[in-house]
């Protein structure tokens, strides 16, 4: 079996790989990445793997815009510091999520439950199928199709087809429609992108979160940055962060 391992502190990836070699007789680690650049370079270049240990929060920023540019077909076991990514997890390939200190009973268990999976589903090609159906099912519930909003005792429900951002502004999460309105949403800014579709929704920076039918213009800025400009208006400057500006625009490109 061979793995890749997508971690950017160097101790913790040498220990996941004596966990992995250590539980698993043959397998076989292709590289260790550290960031999400350098992971979408070996997926491009290099043999796919046949399993991935990713760490969430890299370096250059969240894992999850490594599937925003290249496609995944291994299964991805997640192992991060924090308990708030589980859904978004599920939603990329992810077939467990360990939180760190990852020890050896739980890279065991992982490859047990990797097992179980590929022995529930290699004899049966429509077992295969339905599986795939009932992972996309899960995947469209875990979006919303609106939220609702307070306006003084009254709740609205505004559709997310209707959103052109989202944006944190004097400590509140502000929805913006294409019709230029603005509406308090009492979320946070993580549970707030969460349950919006990756396909439909970049998160810019941690400020703001933007509708890709929401995009006019982007414009070059300094420090290796872009700008936007946006069907409604924000309170704030729309600035995709550096450490995203290429993970953006092969966003824009592929929507």
């Amino acid at each position: 079996m061979t793995i890749l391992i997508v971690e950017d502190e160097p101790k913790s990836a040498r220990m996941l790989q004596e966990l992995i070699e250590s539980v698993r007789d043959g397998a076989r680690v292709l590289g260790i990445c550290s960031s999400i650049e350098e992971t979408v370079q070996f997926l491009t270049r290099a043999q796919s793997p046949d399993l991935i240990f990713m760490d969430i929060e890299l370096a250059d920023g969240n894992s999850f815009d490594i599937f925003n540019q290249v496609t995944i077909t291994a299964p991805v076991i997640f192992c991060t510091a924090y308990d708030n990514y589980v859904l978004d997890a599920f939603k990329a390939n992810g077939i467990d999520y360990l939180l760190k200190p990852v020890e050896k009973q739980h890279v065991q268990t992982a490859f047990a439950k990797l097992d179980t999976i590929r022995k529930a589903l290699a004899p049966n090609v429509l077992a295969v199928e339905q599986f795939l159906m009932n992972l996309q099912d899960t995947i469209r519930n875990a979006y919303n199709t609106s939220f609702l909003v307070r306006i003084r005792e009254k709740m609205l429900p505004i559709a997310v087809a209707d959103i052109a951002a989202v944006e944190f502004e004097h400590e509140v999460s502000c929805l913006h429609t294409l019709k230029n309105e603005k509406y308090p949403l009492f979320k946070t800014m993580d549970e707030i992108e969460a349950v919006l579709n990756p396909a439909q929704f970049f998160r810019i920076n941690r400020q703001m979160i933007v509708h890709r039918r929401a995009i006019v213009f982007i414009e070059p800025h300094f420090n290796r940055k872009v700008t936007l400009t946006l069907s409604c208006k924000l309170s704030a400057r729309p600035i995709v962060s550096r450490l995203k500006v290429t993970s953006f625009l092969n966003w824009v490109e592929k929507q």
